[in-house]
């Protein structure tokens, strides 16, 4: 078994340095803009490792779960696109509500009438996850964060091949390789094709153990990220902005640019929270509908404080920021 993942490893390795090698060529790179965090020019679409790593697992398995994996590809081939040349947002959409449809075909709900609430999740997740990719190594460090529970669930609940959980967690290993280094570092960025193909792939994950166990709670997995990017929507709203357009409000994107955190550091943080919550969730708290509520409605209680004590304190200097611009 190890030796088998270990050839699975050179292989995404291998895969990942044969992307940088087309991308170099056909000159598939991220330009900072003002959203950016980052100041330097660099290749884009190395995310694209997550979608290789579970089409060499689907070729190893025989397809196991073959709805998925088009799913999948559906969105991070449009994604991918979309890294290269600007497609419309209502081509984008699309494509992730049909790829979202294929998902819960494949995760097989229990009742017809969740379909439409369980799509709304996934598209409004899948977003905030790729909003939540703007510094280095957060996507590759959160993600392992987020596999490593769920293997340790799958232990238990058996809601999917572990091998897939294993494969995923190795992508996102080689992306870190690349990704998770300091300020202007970085190898390459996930791009869209990186950050909506981990989220399809850790919400399909999900939802599989949701579905295993019929415990919506379940998303407590995903926690930080949903506070910072659900909050920070909430924010945008309070202060009357178009939310179509772009910004650097998050709270993680304030650690970077105004607070001038390391980016590395930042993404530890996120991590190792959420690892933190998952790992209590599992092991600490109760294995009851209502302790599990409880804990949950804790959590999130506990983050939107921090998150309006660190705004309350800290968004005064993105305010000096946005005026500077003015002038």
């Amino acid at each position: 078994m190890i030796f088998k993942y270990a050839i699975l490893l050179i292989l995404l390795f291998a895969a990942e340095v044969a992307y940088f090698s087309i991308a170099e060529k056909r000159g598939i790179v991220d330009k900072p803009n003002d959203r950016s965090s980052h100041t330097n020019v660099t290749l884009r679409g190395g995310g694209i490792i997550f979608l290789i790593g579970i089409w060499l697992y689907s070729i190893a398995s025989g397809f196991q779960y073959p709805w998925f994996v088009a799913g999948l590809t559906l969105a991070a081939g449009f994604s991918f696109i979309d890294d290269i040349h600007s497609l419309p947002d209502s081509t984008r959409l699309i494509a992730q509500l049909l790829a979202a449809i294929l998902m819960l075909y494949q995760i097989g709900l229990p009742h017809w009438w969740i379909a439409p609430l369980a799509l709304i999740v996934i598209a409004g997740a899948a977003n905030v996850i790729n909003f939540m990719d703007g510094i280095n190594g957060i996507t590759g460090a959160y993600s392992i964060a987020v596999l490593i529970p769920l293997a340790i669930a799958n232990q238990q609940y058996c809601f999917v091949d572990q091998g897939m959980i294993v494969t995923a967690a190795l992508a996102s290993a080689v992306f870190c390789l690349f990704n998770l280094r300091p300020k202007g570092k970085a190898r390459c960025f996930a791009g869209d094709v990186g950050s909506i193909g981990i989220a399809f792939i850790m919400l399909f994950f999900i939802g599989r153990l949701m579905v295993s166990t019929l415990d919506p709670t379940w998303l407590i997995l995903l926690i930080v990220y949903g506070a910072d990017g659900c909050l920070t929507i909430v924010h945008r709203i309070m202060l009357h902005e178009n939310l179509g357009t772009a910004h650097r409000k998050h709270a993680y994107q304030i650690m970077a640019n105004e607070l001038q955190l390391e980016h590395v550091k930042i993404a530890l943080l996120y991590a190792g929270v959420q690892l933190c919550i998952s790992i209590g969730f599992i092991f600490l708290c109760p294995n009851s509908s209502i302790c599990h509520w409880i804990y949950l409605l804790c959590v999130m209680t506990l983050l939107t404080v921090a998150y309006a004590a660190f705004m309350k304190k800290y968004y005064h200097m993105h305010e000096k920021y946005l005026a500077s611009l003015n002038h």
